[in-house]
């Protein structure tokens, strides 16, 4: 991990924009969604539509094109969806989960196994639940951009399609692309989550990418997990046998292994 974030470092002058950002004129907005932010209240950010509002109105109030931020950020957010109560497999951390992720081989998206949360993902369960079993995940792994639906999303540096699939349930990613980069003979990858469906179109796995090629857009509600528009952008090391989806929230207890395998994005995004 020391190599890998070392050689992202020397790299910094040459990554692409992920989002169209002027740095000359383009303001940003850094949202707190810990439970310091006292102008959000839990049933605000239960209601997709009252969350969506309170984020427009932000931007607005602040003359923001964006408002961005989460990397390692301990979550009250996440108390909107029991999907974020259900726990991910030990073995993501310690090595290579089963894929739950079924490629198709036609170029169109694939779709998780699991039909309503991450619990299928899970090792067979204990008969007793401990409290560090029931703990829920909170700890966000990526930097969000928050903005409108439809705004372009680039590839950072060349590199080629390792998955992508609809994570089709309530707060999850929904239109998910993930990418495989090589840097001084080290690889890598990028997650975009909350993508459009049209994003997905025509993909396939192992297909070359391009610096600077628009690979998605921001989805709407309806296909970016239930969502005011947003990008998650986040960094992996090792896709520990992941396809598709890769955890984005972990449990606080848990932090330091996932952040391990997940350095800082803002090292590429270069926007905080």
């Amino acid at each position: 991990m020391a190599s890998l974030i070392a050689i992202l470092d020397r790299h910094r002058a040459n990554y692409h924009p992920v989002v169209p950002f002027d740095t000359t004129k383009d303001r940003l907005f850094t949202f707190d969604f810990t439970e310091n932010n006292t102008s959000l209240s839990p049933d605000s950010i239960a209601n997709t539509d009252r969350f969506a509002t309170w984020i427009n109105h932000t931007l607005h109030q602040h003359h923001a094109r964006y408002g961005i931020g989460g990397y390692g950020e301990h979550r009250t957010l996440y108390a909107r969806s029991a999907h974020f109560d259900q726990p991910v497999a030990s073995q993501t951390i310690a090595g290579p989960a089963a894929a739950v992720i079924q490629p198709t081989g036609s170029g169109q998206p694939a779709r998780s196994a699991r039909a309503g949360s991450e619990a299928s993902r899970t090792e067979i369960a204990s008969p007793v639940t401990t409290a560090a079993e029931s703990e829920p995940r909170r700890l966000h792994l990526g930097v969000d951009i928050w903005g409108p639906s439809g705004t372009k999303v680039m590839a950072p540096l060349d590199g080629i399609v390792h998955s992508f699939a609809f994570n089709n349930n309530d707060s999850d990613y929904g239109a998910t692309i993930i990418l495989t980069h090589h840097l001084n003979g080290v690889g890598f990858h990028t997650l975009y989550g909350h993508l459009s469906l049209n994003s997905l179109k025509n993909l396939h796995e192992g297909q070359p990418v391009s610096k600077g090629e628009v690979i998605g857009e921001f989805g709407m509600r309806f296909e970016n997990g239930n969502w005011p528009p947003h990008l998650h952008f986040q960094l992996i090391a090792d896709m520990q046998g992941w396809k598709g989806d890769y955890p984005g929230v972990c449990r606080f207890s848990e932090r330091m292994q996932w952040l391990a395998n997940c350095p800082d994005p803002n090292i590429i995004l270069q926007m905080l």
